[in-house]
């Protein structure tokens, strides 16, 4: 009941911000940025940024290079402040990382124009063409591809990887943002909107090293516990999947030109296979948490046969849902001869990485508001995802592409940047994007999460039209690439 509860207030949200005019008017404008008032202490003034990023993870990172790059934005003070240690990577480790992102066309781009994409393909990411994804209990499979497989659909790339690069490109713009490393902030004070002339103007930040600083934008990208999001007491709509994912490093039996993203619907989660190299993949198992702590607890050999055995098994099957489906397939084929595509097979697994298997919990969360007066909320801070369609670190690119080309535009116009007329349309964009993505990615993680016959038979049909019809799948891809 709490997620069918969950998906409403969602879809209450979807509907506010599918609703929401361009222009507020300024009672709303007021009432959304009220937060309580700090007095101004005058024996201590503190330093005055024009924009704070808090978190300097892949997507507070990315946001500081991006407004460190604008022209509009030159002269501008911008502070990063990350509380961990600075990202460099002299030499790319022997071994891969379990935590790696699908970075698509879109968020490449934006990599791109921040200068961080030329040192991420120096260190290495691994292309794909295709994306085969196919049901456990049908066989039947949709596949997604760029004309005759010519360009790429999108990159696997280690997360660390992405920050180190990022990092670099920091490094090249010192001039331009400031990075303070190992600082951790330990309190926000807020200002108000229509503040009386005892109160603060700014955000003021304050730092477990007892210094402070002020920001007219604070920009939170400390991520899904964000203590921005939860400083301002905004709602997010959140509810935790009963199922872990379980990771990896696998090893394939042989070399292959491993240009394909692999992903199979089980009964008990998705599990997919996406390709680091031309020997090795990531593996990303959703499953029970029960299931996901067996996984782990097995030897090897093991490990690896129930992995195989999950993308090749036909245990799932029925005869009566094959034969629904092999009618209905012909049925399709006679009206649309060409359209349809073929089927490839994974490539088995050999071995896994050494000490490369963990877990962690999935879970889908959404914040109510993605801002406040002087304040905006970026990433895993106003969104979370689960990692089925890959999707989690291109919303935050997105997020970060939309807010500077918005703050650009307010400094050209010499506006305010922490003003809420335009933080408001950052917002209103940002969620008509977000929203149904999120919306797609937890009926899709509904829909796959049963075995019923009726439901199996309709996902069934569903996915066979779709493959048939190209123009659709096309248009999935540019949303999926915004």
């Amino acid at each position: 009941m709490h997620k069918l509860r969950g998906a409403t207030l969602a879809f209450n949200g979807l509907g506010r911000c599918l609703s929401a005019e361009k222009h507020r008017s300024a009672l709303k404008i007021h009432s959304r940025g009220f937060v309580c008032a700090h007095h101004v202490d005058e024996s201590n003034k503190n330093e005055v940024y024009d924009i704070i990023i808090s978190g300097g993870g892949m997507v507070g990172s990315a946001m500081a290079c991006s407004l460190g790059m604008d022209r509009n934005l030159d002269g501008k003070k911008i502070l990063l402040l990350e509380a961990g240690n600075k990202k460099v990577m002299h030499k790319v480790p022997d071994t891969y990382s379990t935590r790696v992102s699908s970075i698509s066309p879109g968020s490449a781009t934006l990599l791109t124009g921040v200068g961080a994409w030329k040192h991420i393909t120096k260190m290495r990411c691994k292309p794909y063409k295709r994306m085969q994804v196919w049901d456990a209990c049908s066989d039947v499979l949709i596949t997604f591809d760029k004309e005759d497989m010519q360009d790429e659909m999108a990159y696997i790339v280690e997360n660390d990887i992405v920050v180190a690069a990022l990092t670099k490109q920091l490094d090249d713009l010192s001039d331009n943002v400031e990075v303070k490393y190992r600082t951790k902030v330990v309190k926000y004070s807020w200002p108000m909107p229509h503040k009386p002339a005892s109160a603060i103007p700014w955000v003021k930040v304050t730092l477990a090293s007892g210094e402070s600083v002020e920001t007219k934008l604070l920009i939170g990208a400390d991520g899904p516990n964000s203590m921005v999001r939860q400083g301002l007491g905004i709602a997010t709509v959140k509810w935790n999947y009963d199922q872990s994912a379980v990771v990896a490093v696998l090893h394939l039996s042989e070399p292959t030109e491993n240009n394909v993203a692999w992903q199979r619907f089980l009964p008990s989660g998705p599990i997919a296979m996406l390709p680091l190299s031309d020997t090795e993949s990531s593996l990303v198992w959703s499953t029970s948490h029960q299931h996901a702590q067996e996984l782990l607890q097995l030897d090897e050999e093991s490990f690896v046969d129930a992995i195989n055995s999950a993308f090749w098994s036909n245990e799932n099957q029925s005869e009566f849902i094959e034969t629904a489906g092999s009618l209905f397939r012909s049925t399709l084929s006679a009206i649309m001869p060409t359209a349809g595509s073929p089927r490839q097979l994974p490539p088995s697994v050999a071995g896994i990485g050494p000490k490369s298997r963990v877990m962690f919990p999935l879970g889908v969360g959404h914040a109510s508001e993605y801002i406040r007066h002087r304040v905006a909320l970026i990433g895993d801070a106003a969104h979370r995802v689960h990692p089925l369609a890959g999707q989690g670190a291109n919303l935050g690119f997105g997020d970060v592409a939309c807010l500077t080309r918005i703050l650009s535009q307010a400094a050209f116009d010499g506006k305010d940047l922490g003003a809420m007329q335009h933080l408001l349309e950052y917002e209103t964009e940002r969620q008509r994007h977000n929203l149904p993505m999120m919306a797609a990615i937890d009926l899709m993680k509904h829909l796959y999460s049963t075995n019923t016959a009726a439901v199996v038979l309709l996902r069934t049909f569903g996915l066979q039209a779709t493959n048939m019809v190209p123009a659709l799948k096309k248009q999935i891809m540019a949303f999926a690439n915004k």
